[in-house]
């Protein structure tokens, strides 16, 4: 498994990164606090604070594609 950090602000973003994650077959987690969201369900990512940086839990070690993807959305 590995974990990157990102930020979400808008509605655009959200959108965006979830058709980027969407076209991966494993697992991916959205960890805010206490609660975890699967990665590719548009309304569970507005149930997190987006206020706050995400924690982006992927269940593959070999996504280094995805990873280069998200980026964008890193701080």
């Amino acid at each position: 498994m590995k974990s990157v950090q990102i930020s979400l602000q808008m509605a655009s973003q959200v959108k965006t990164f979830v058709s980027i994650v969407q076209k991966y077959t494993y697992e991916i987690d959205l960890r805010s606090d206490r609660y975890v969201v699967d990665a590719k369900s548009i309304l569970g990512i507005f149930s997190l604070d987006l206020s706050r940086p995400i924690n982006v839990e992927i269940h593959s070690d070999n996504c280094d594609d995805l990873i280069e993807e998200l980026k964008q959305f890193q701080k």
